[in-house]
């Protein structure tokens, strides 16, 4: 059954924004500002002012001839800033956003489209931009993006006689599996815990067989469901995966202990510096070729401002961060980014070809929000990764625990 779509208030957001407004941002935003000064906010507390990441966006301003006043807050803090801001007529001047929150600010009519501030995404993947898409209209464009694939413990392959090339449909994962765990080594770790992490590791397994999100009990989907709690019944999969984040997971792979992990491109280097050697092939679909994996980064954006004059210099320092050569500059600034354009791309494996794994992994994957999902999301997510975990908790089949997730999905979105 396809849901129905959520009736989407400014008055209902606002007052979601408001429950976090104690924590909201105390600076002032930009609509009707200094001229000189425009106002930046972005995911990445971790990035301080004497940073790469720091300079990069200063220097953005500078190109367009202005100081850029940058503001850094954790994701979900930023979010509900920026939903605060909007009701307050204080919204800065470009924001950077996680993907999945695109279509959430974009719905209380809070920023502008692509097509208002003049910016050309003809040359942006469309299975990238698609997070940012609602009803038709782009808002934003990927700065980059990051997505899963399989990482494996080539040492361990090699005693166990699989080839990773082989690995390229569930049937030969699985094969590989059992290879390596009665050669006396462990299968594969991931993170199942019941946080929107949880869903982002199941996702590439759930659109690999075939499921679509608007259908969660289908038979697709069951199947899906049915490999993880397959690979533990079988003892492939540790019983720590229902508990395990993607760092706990990452945790785990590094001890040398297991043949494989579902990670991120976060973990390149990382992966480099292990103590046995690594390496990484697409996580495969159910019949053959990649799964599409869901896609992470930010996009950045531009809310709308009473002073629709400053809107020329948003668009060079948006312009500033995503040519060819700012998109490879975001990528060896934060080591995890892939350029979402295939000039950007291409420049990146002139300077780093053993990254072609995961250009190809971003080239199949896709938005979580995409489908014009948009704010159902978030619902339908939390519906999934709770059937995922009443699974492989054992309390209930992965047929009964998807068919409540969809029951519990259509009930939240109305």
């Amino acid at each position: 059954m396809k849901y129905r779509s959520l009736t989407r208030t400014t008055a209902a957001l606002a007052a979601a924004a408001a429950l976090a407004a104690a924590a909201a941002c105390s600076s002032g935003g930009s609509s009707g500002g200094d001229a000189d000064t425009y106002t930046w906010w972005d995911p990445y507390p971790q990035h301080a002012e004497d940073s790469a990441w720091a300079e990069r966006v200063a220097s953005c301003g500078e190109e367009a001839g202005v100081t850029i006043e940058r503001t850094a807050s954790d994701t979900t803090a930023l979010t509900n800033q920026a939903l605060l801001a909007a009701q307050e007529g204080t919204s800065p001047d470009v924001i950077l956003l996680d993907n999945p929150a695109v279509s959430t600010l974009a719905d209380t009519g809070m920023l502008t489209t692509v097509d208002e501030l003049g910016l050309d995404v003809s040359g942006v993947d469309e299975n990238l931009l698609a997070a940012g898409v609602v009803d038709d209209q782009a808002y934003g464009i990927p700065i980059g993006a990051n997505t899963l694939a399989l990482y494996y413990n080539a040492d361990l392959l090699a005693d166990a006689g699989v080839d990773p090339a082989s690995i390229t449909d569930w049937a030969a994962l699985t094969s590989a599996l059992a290879q390596v765990t009665d050669n006396g080594a462990k299968g594969v770790t991931f993170a199942g815990i019941g946080t929107e992490e949880g869903s982002f590791q199941f996702l590439p397994w759930f659109w690999g067989a075939g499921a679509d999100l608007t259908d969660l009990d289908s038979p697709e989907a069951v199947a899906a469901l049915e490999l993880w709690t397959g690979w533990l019944d079988a003892g492939y999969a540790p019983d720590s995966v229902i508990t395990n984040s993607q760092n706990t997971t990452w945790e785990e792979f590094l001890t040398g202990e297991y043949a494989f992990a579902v990670n991120g491109t976060w973990q390149v280097n990382s992966a480099a510096e292990a103590g046995f050697a690594t390496g990484v092939v697409p996580l495969p679909a159910q019949g053959g070729g990649a799964a599409p994996a869901p896609t992470g980064g930010e996009f950045i954006i531009a809310p709308v401002q009473s002073d629709t004059g400053r809107y020329d210099v948003t668009r060079e320092i948006v312009e500033c961060m995503t040519t060819p050569e700012g998109f490879v500059e975001t990528a060896t600034t934060f080591a995890y980014y892939i350029p979402p354009t295939a000039e950007g791309q291409a420049a990146l494996l002139e300077a780093q070809p053993e990254l072609q794994p995961w250009v190809d992994a971003v080239r199949s994957a896709k938005g979580r929000t995409s489908d014009n999902l948009g704010t159902d999301y978030p619902m339908i997510s939390e519906a999934l990764w709770t059937a995922v975990q009443n699974a492989l908790s054992g309390s209930a089949s992965p047929a009964d625990a998807l068919a409540q997730a969809q029951a519990d999905a259509e009930a939240a979105i109305g």
